[in-house]
């Protein structure tokens, strides 16, 4: 199956229409963490994956679609690593790093994105990549200090990996949900469910469990969804640079 502007087609690698007739330089695959985010990539017009927070099955669901695509993007909601970013802040990256590797898109959409980060006035530079998320600001500050990557997610780092095998390149689109400074909660840190979601009963239980956290956890989603509505925009933005208009 091949993904063309948010529209799945047969088996027909050699079409390059999208839903609108418009040629498209790339087809574009989007990876997600919650079913938010793929909601908003698709109303931008590009294709989404979603790995509900979970490394196994994002390594999963971009090896069962990345093999149709030419472009992999890192989409989504992030952490702050660099101070002084806020919620809502654009990050534009072409570079992901982990513990000990680091990746690099292509020079030529490389130059594109650094034309588009100067139109959105985004943030660029390294992301750096997790299994798990980074929770406490001593943690995020470690982060910040031995990486100088500026933000943290889940995703980066499987559609950097999958990029470099399949020989295509890999752009990061994140908004800032939990800036440096922010704490999150407990009841942040649970399981999504395999569709994306937020398991609310789990949370519900966590809340009634720890109430103290109730304020922070309140916050904490205030803040995310600031940053997932600061993405619709920049979102159609890279898909008009990855579509070659």
């Amino acid at each position: 199956m091949a993904i063309f502007r948010g529209v799945a087609y047969g088996n027909d690698p050699l079409r390059r229409i999208g839903r609108l007739g418009v040629p498209l330089s790339y087809t574009v695959l989007c990876t997600t963490g919650l079913a938010a985010e793929a909601r908003i990539a698709r109303r931008a017009g590009l294709g989404a994956v979603i790995g509900g927070g979970d490394h196994r099955r994002t390594v999963k669901v971009v090896e069962e679609a990345a093999s149709a695509a030419e472009c992999l993007v890192s989409f989504g909601i992030a952490g702050g690593l660099k101070p002084g970013l806020r919620a809502g802040d654009i990050v534009l990256s072409t570079e992901v790093i982990d513990d000990d590797r680091r990746w690099l898109s292509s020079d030529s959409l490389r130059l594109r994105i650094s034309d588009l980060v100067e139109e959105l006035g985004a943030i660029e530079g390294p992301v750096l990549g997790t299994q798990m998320a980074l929770a406490t600001k001593r943690d995020k500050r470690q982060a910040w200090r031995t990486t100088g990557a500026v933000a943290v997610d889940m995703e980066s780092v499987v559609v950097a990996r999958s990029a470099a095998a399949l020989g295509i390149p890999f752009v990061v689109l994140r908004a800032i949900a939990d800036p440096a400074a922010r704490e999150l909660p407990p009841a942040a840190l649970l399981p999504l469910d395999e569709d994306g979601n937020p398991a609310l009963g789990p949370v519900l239980a966590s809340v009634l469990r720890r109430p103290k956290q109730l304020p922070n956890l309140l916050t904490v989603a205030r803040e995310a969804r600031q940053a997932l509505q600061a993405l619709l925009g920049p979102a159609r933005a890279l898909n008009r640079v990855l579509a070659g208009a």
